[in-house]
């Protein structure tokens, strides 16, 4: 997915929504609403309904992960879920965006709050070191260089 420069969370999400409100379409358009046919059509039909509920499920939560990112306040120099975030792991600077998976299938090299990193930066203030355990008995430690809304111009 292409982004224009300075794009934001909200705006990358919105983009993917619109992207899965299409592939809905385009699967309904393929989708069989009768119940005729031989056994491969409606075993066809049954794979297409399950994509169905599977993409309504994703455009829910991208629906709700816009309007938590619309709802949520942003405190400038403390980490924030949509940020876009300058870390140091210990190999120079490397910019991320906390935020969903679905940035993630955007194109954009995304951090979720989920993840042990991103319960370790999410309200960390920007000049902090803060350590995280990726895997069990692994202890590493990140320096958070800066926040900012929008997404590097590489993305």
């Amino acid at each position: 997915m292409t982004l224009p420069p300075g794009s934001d969370s909200t705006t990358v999400l919105t983009q993917r929504l619109d992207v899965l409100r299409h592939e809905r379409a385009a699967v309904l358009a393929e989708t069989r609403l009768d119940n005729r046919g031989d056994a491969a059509d409606q075993a066809a039909n049954v794979e297409a309904i399950i994509r169905l509920q599977l993409l309504d499920e994703r455009i829910a939560s991208v629906e709700l992960d816009i309007a938590e990112l619309i709802r949520r306040p942003h405190v400038d120099g403390v980490v924030s879920v949509g940020d876009v975030v300058t870390l140091d792991l210990g190999q120079g600077d490397e910019t991320y965006v906390v935020g969903s998976v679905e940035q993630a299938a955007a194109g954009v090299d995304t951090i979720t709050p989920a993840s042990p990193l991103g319960q370790a930066i999410v309200g960390a203030e920007v000049g902090s070191t803060v350590s995280y355990q990726p895997r069990r008995g692994v202890t590493l430690e990140v320096s958070i260089r800066s926040t900012g809304k929008a997404l590097p111009q590489s993305a």
